[in-house]
């Protein structure tokens, strides 16, 4: 008995909100049209557009913050964890660890951290201090990520890249040495 009372209190209330008409043998109001629309400049877009997908061989060379040049292409023959991260990240400095002993104990497994945030080189140097790990780091400008990954939808994101340079898999949150080693498995790899 409720649901239909309460549906006929609803339907009162948005009939009362209707627009009324004019009142009958009133004169017609005039409608006073807004004034046109200038045509502004184009302004120069502050923000690239967003990449949709990953490049099935996606290229990176950057400098990491210890000064070295990263570049994905020198790591072929290998398996590549490419893992965007932030110091903001709660799960991104959970897994942090794990990444670290899976890059020190594997020597088919090499991790690569891009640090997706607006920091300096020595705002994340005195961070690695405080969590230090073995991989190296890049510190990826949010504005201006890397061309050949797709703009991360949410952080960690995690792609896994073959010894032929191609994207292997692609994990969207935390992940784990094992989550990696099992694809690396499924792929008919070895992470050894």
């Amino acid at each position: 008995m409720r649901v239909p009372v309460l549906s006929l209190c609803l339907l009162a209330l948005l009939c009362g909100c209707r627009e009324q008409g004019p009142a009958p043998g009133a004169p017609a109001p005039t409608a006073e049209l807004p004034p046109p629309a200038l045509d502004p400049e184009p302004a120069e877009a502050a923000v690239p557009a967003v990449v949709e997908r990953t490049a099935e061989v996606p290229r990176l060379a950057a400098a990491a913050v210890d000064g070295s040049l990263y570049d994905l292409a020198t790591h072929r023959g290998r398996w590549v964890v490419v893992n965007f991260w932030a110091t903001w990240c709660g799960p991104c400095l959970k897994e942090m660890p794990e990444l670290s002993a899976l890059h020190t104990m594997r020597e088919q497994v090499e991790v690569v951290g891009l640090a997706y945030e607006d920091i300096s080189a020595e705002e994340m140097k005195a961070f690695l201090a405080e969590h230090p790990v073995s991989y190296p780091v890049v510190v990826v400008d949010p504005l201006s990520p890397p061309q050949d990954f797709a703009t991360p939808r949410g952080l960690p994101t995690t792609y896994l890249i073959a010894p032929d340079g191609k994207v292997a898999h692609h994990f969207l949150g935390p992940v784990s040495a094992q989550d990696i080693e099992a694809e690396i498995a499924a792929a008919g790899g070895k992470a050894g």
